[in-house]
């Protein structure tokens, strides 16, 4: 994977990145974006690990500009740095073929105030045989069926100028579900960059005894409003949702915003939702593609009020703002929800009687504008009663609005918060993250 000559990715990147400097002509500016990992995919099913492997990639995204315009491909790169040069040098000659038929970009911003950083987490990660052990006896005597994916991952970005940034950090995440039969399963995940064996088997154990309730009869439900805990995975989709066109600049300017109202100060949130961008304690790097470095923190909503968007190079541009580094999509990478008073201990006793609501299923907007989100409820939710867990829920299909959620109807989150990564791995293991607590609402609308 790599030249054995080279004592580590980031020094490879840094001969690259030398060597793309130096093929710069006047007039030119390059820049490079790595994205490198080596990790560990397990995959169980009935308790047995059926598939095992390490991936070792690197990606480069290689960007020229030139007189206004922008072009930029991205290539699977050997990892060995005489190859690499080479193909380096192949894909700026075609960029530079290709550039004159692009068009003048009038919102292209530029990099031009070199701040290098470097930012590595200690590789902390257990031996996956570890894991596997683990997580083996954790399905003995039930179908466990997941996927284990760790390792570190690392983010790189180059320009022609002289910066260079670098993230690395290691993180594991490990999603598995226990299966009973036909739709009935409990879905858990545990993430994080520490292994902790306790932790795990609680969660564990945790899992075994709702799938145990999940052979008790169902809870029939008429369509209606009922008081609801949601825990910080279900929170997970709520917020995912918000990030997708709801707290980004350019939305906010063009009013297609999901949160135009709350924008317009024409409706607020519950007092205690603060909804912010803190890179510390997430996953993902602190600069991004463009070589911008993110600030310590975004603020996006305070105390239930708007208090900021997610503005990236180009909208600072085209709306005469300053930039806080998001990227193109304007979609926080390390969304954090503050935490609440309420102990998680004691979410069943202050549910009382209601939804308890694990995950969520097709989650989508069914009014924008009014920031109405339809779904499922899925895997193991349950009724309580009397602050006990009596039964199973069926799937359930639900309409109601982040204004109430979030708002009117919210009555407490969790003082305990999870983190919660995004888990997909197509291509390559995304770094971005939510944390968040879990939730208490006095009123969630179920529609069939």
């Amino acid at each position: 994977m790599r030249d054995p000559t080279q004592d580590s990715m980031r020094d490879y990147f840094d001969a690259l990145a030398g060597h793309m400097q130096s093929l710069t002509r006047a007039g030119e500016i390059t820049t490079a974006w790595l994205a490198a990992e080596t990790s560990d995919f397990v995959r169980f099913n009935e308790s047995a690990v059926r598939q095992a492997m390490n991936i070792h990639q690197v990606a480069l995204t290689l960007a020229l500009i030139a007189d206004d315009r922008r072009i930029e491909v991205r290539s699977m790169m050997a990892g060995r740095l005489a190859d690499d040069r080479a193909t380096l040098a192949a894909l700026l000659a075609q960029l530079r073929h290709d550039l004159p038929q692009v068009p003048v970009d009038p919102y292209l911003m530029v990099a031009r105030e070199v701040q290098s950083s470097s930012q590595v987490t200690p590789n902390e990660l257990p031996d996956p045989q570890q894991v596997i052990e683990r997580v083996l006896a954790a399905g003995r005597g039930q179908d466990l069926v997941g996927l284990y994916a760790a390792g570190p991952v690392m983010r790189g970005f180059a320009n022609s100028l002289g910066q260079r940034n670098w993230h690395e950090s290691a993180s594991f995440e490990l999603g598995w579900s226990n299966y009973l039969r036909g739709d009935k399963a409990v879905k858990s995940s545990y993430a994080g960059t520490r292994w902790d064996d306790d932790a795990f088997a609680g969660r564990a154990r945790f899992a075994a005894e709702q799938q145990a309730r999940l052979d008790d009869a169902p809870k029939a439900l008429q369509p209606g409003t009922y008081r609801a805990y949601f825990t910080p995975t279900a929170m997970n989709e709520f917020l995912g949702a918000l990030a997708w066109g709801g707290l980004g600049t350019k939305s906010q300017r063009t009013r297609q915003s999901t949160l135009m109202r709350l924008h317009d100060g024409d409706a607020t949130l519950h007092p205690a939702v603060t909804l912010r961008e803190r890179m510390a304690g997430g996953m993902a790097p602190g600069f991004q593609a463009e070589g911008y470095v993110k600030p310590a923190e975004v603020l996006l909503v305070e105390r239930g009020r708007a208090a900021g968007t997610m503005t990236s190079p180009r909208s600072a541009r085209e709306y005469g703002i300053p930039s806080n580094a998001a990227n193109a999509m304007e979609m926080p990478d390390s969304l954090v929800l503050d935490p609440g008073t309420l102990a998680q201990a004691d979410v069943l006793a202050a549910l009382g009687t209601g939804l308890y609501i694990s995950n969520l299923w097709y989650l989508n907007y069914s009014d924008r504008q009014a920031c109405r989100l339809t779904g499922m409820t899925r895997f193991a939710s349950f009724w309580v009663e009397d602050g006990r867990i009596a039964a199973p829920l069926p799937v359930m299909r639900f309409d109601d609005t982040i204004y109430r959620i979030l708002g009117s109807q919210l009555e407490a989150l969790t003082r305990e918060q999870e983190l919660v990564p995004d888990g997909d791995t197509y291509g390559e293991r995304s770094t971005r993250s939510v944390r968040t607590p879990g939730a208490l609402v006095g009123a969630f609308t179920l529609t069939l």
